[in-house]
């Protein structure tokens, strides 16, 4: 099935199960442009852009749970301004300073079984804060790879890669419009970063050699503020089968789905509740469950950024609502 026509179903069922949905747009109607038209200029990268290397001022941060995205690859990236740095205040997301520009890169490796075999960039996402208000958009990679160009419009790339059971997959990678962009980061009708929350944040990386609590490697990097609250929570990765069930499902949902699913998210109307913080019972998870599994298994949730079905994770969300 089409992404074109994923959303066309998905709207349909909007339409038959929630009738008293506002009409109103999820987003705001002021839209200010981000600056660059070319991802070049705002030197991310040092060198050859295909080699990923982040340019001074740039660290690399990761995220213990994050969005299945067609089976792509991310690296993520962000920047604040000289002088100053993040704030944890909660599990929550930190306090970003004016000028903080988060850079995410989507590409495939040629071939998952030897990396050696060089990759493809497919796409890379902006999120910068200016005078108080997050500003996105989507920037798609040449086929040389020595540039990304900004895209308002959204597009479908075509992408063939070798899997690590050495089967060969092709599928045709929506890069999302300006619209669909803002639909998911939408918080109250503005924009907000989704994946670095503390709690997605507050995870053991390997740096130099060694393992460290990410929030203490990025405040040793003078990214963040020293003072971390203590005792702040920790998302599990969904992967990892050592986490209990029910934690690593909720993790799944929080991460794919809790943009859009929770009170102030553009499907605020819909009764489901997927943030991992929100207590079991007000999720209406139990209730729902065979709507979600449903859902789930046509292709048509999470209904933006995905145009295969996660089947792995499908498999995990199809358990955790069995023993329910």
């Amino acid at each position: 099935m089409t992404y074109r026509k994923q959303v066309q179903f998905a709207l349909i069922i909007l339409l038959f199960t929630v009738p008293s949905c506002q009409t109103e747009s999820p987003i705001s109607p002021d839209d200010t442009p981000l600056e660059y038209d070319r991802l070049s200029d705002y030197q991310i990268y040092a060198g050859d852009p295909v080699d990923l290397q982040p340019a001074e001022g740039y660290e690399v941060y990761e995220i213990a749970s994050e969005l299945f995205s067609d089976h792509a690859h991310k690296q993520r990236l962000i920047k604040v301004p000289e002088g100053t740095k993040l704030r944890i205040k909660n599990d929550d997301l930190p306090d970003f300073p004016e000028g903080t520009i988060i850079a995410k890169t989507f590409f495939y490796y040629n071939d998952e079984r030897d990396h050696s075999r060089g990759k493809k960039l497919i796409e890379t996402r902006i999120l910068q804060l200016r005078s108080g208000k997050w500003i996105a958009g989507s920037y798609y990679w040449n086929q040389d790879q020595t540039d990304a160009y900004l895209t308002n419009a959204g597009i479908d790339k075509t992408v063939n890669w070798i899997d690590s059971s050495g089967t060969a997959r092709v599928l045709a990678f929506h890069i999302p419009s300006h619209l669909e962009c803002r639909s998911c980061h939408s918080f109250n009708k503005a924009i907000l970063p989704i994946g670095p929350k503390a709690r997605n944040l507050n995870f053991a990386v390997h740096r130099g050699g060694k393992e460290i609590n990410q929030l203490d490697f990025l405040s040793t990097q003078g990214l963040i503020h020293p003072v971390i609250p203590e005792n702040l929570g920790s998302t599990p990765d969904y992967h990892n089968r050592e986490v209990a069930l029910e934690q690593r499902a909720r993790a799944y949902l929080d991460i794919n789905c809790a943009h859009c699913h929770r009170s102030e998210g553009s499907a605020r109307e819909i009764r489901y509740r997927f943030t991992y913080e929100t207590e079991f019972q007000s999720t209406r998870i139990k209730e729902g469950k065979d709507a979600i599994r449903q859902m789930m298994e046509r292709g048509f949730m999470p209904k933006t950024g995905t145009t295969v079905i996660d089947i792995e994770g499908l498999e995990l969300i199809k358990q955790y609502l069995k023993n329910l």
